[in-house]
């Protein structure tokens, strides 16, 4: 597991003085498929009940967040568009 991939998130539960806070990761790994140099990547993130989608080049802008079937629906079409 790479460190550097890990997002760390307070609970919204958390005390604004920083107190008994409750902090969850979220791991975004990279594309298997992505090319060696760090270019053009895909990275997921699964979430308690959804898959997070976003392009590793913006790693602060939007993500896409998908149910799980649709994410592995996704996935299998494009392994038979190869």
């Amino acid at each position: 597991m790479d460190p550097s991939a890990t997002i760390w998130r307070k609970s919204s539960y958390s005390q604004g003085d920083g107190n008994q806070c409750v902090e969850v990761a979220v791991l975004w790994r990279k594309s298997s498929y992505s090319q060696p140099a760090g270019e053009n990547c895909v990275e997921v993130a699964v979430v308690p009940g959804a898959v997070a989608i976003r392009d590793s080049k913006d790693p602060d802008g939007p993500a896409h967040v998908i149910h799980p079937d649709a994410f592995r629906r996704l996935i299998t079409q494009i392994k038979h568009e190869r």
